[in-house]
């Protein structure tokens, strides 16, 4: 089993989109990347922390790559925007990639590069490639929060 982290605006409609994903075991929502020991989505949200919302990951390697993941990561989200998705902004909503080995991060930066240089964005993506920190789970509220209330994905 491997582990992926990635934060690509509000949490729900993209922990929606990787659990759709063949290969993919579990996934969770939560706050990562800044500097407040066991973060709530209250205090994330006043976007002083410097967490983003993220999506913990966990899959098997012989049913989805990695590259596989960033594809999926990259087509459901807006790169190319600082600190926003949809009507969401603050940098709790950015764009993220949160490596857990060298190989993740040659793999995150080479995709990236690809992407930039594929001319299908109007502008130069903004996503942030940096080592996995402490990942804290949000809530239980938050987990699953579109499968609960029977929706597919969010309005972005």
């Amino acid at each position: 089993m491997a582990r992926a982290t990635f934060a690509a605006g509000c949490f729900w409609g993209v922990e929606a989109t990787f659990r759709q994903v063949e290969g993919v075991l579990s996934t969770s929502v939560g706050y990562t990347g800044g500097t407040l020991d066991n973060p709530t989505y209250r205090a994330v949200c006043t976007d002083t922390t410097g967490h983003a919302e993220a999506v913990d990951v966990e899959y098997d390697p012989s049913k989805v790559t990695y590259e596989q993941l960033l594809d999926i990561f990259w087509d459901n989200h807006d790169p190319t925007t600082l600190n926003r998705q949809g009507p969401d902004f603050g940098s709790q909503y950015r764009s993220a990639i949160f490596y857990h080995d060298a190989r993740q991060e040659t793999a995150a930066r080479e995709s990236r590069e690809r992407r930039n240089a594929s001319g299908r964005y109007p502008r130069p993506i903004v996503t942030e490639i940096t080592p996995a920190s402490t990942y804290f789970r949000a809530e239980d509220y938050h987990q699953q929060y579109l499968e609960k209330r029977g929706l597919a994905h969010c309005r972005i």
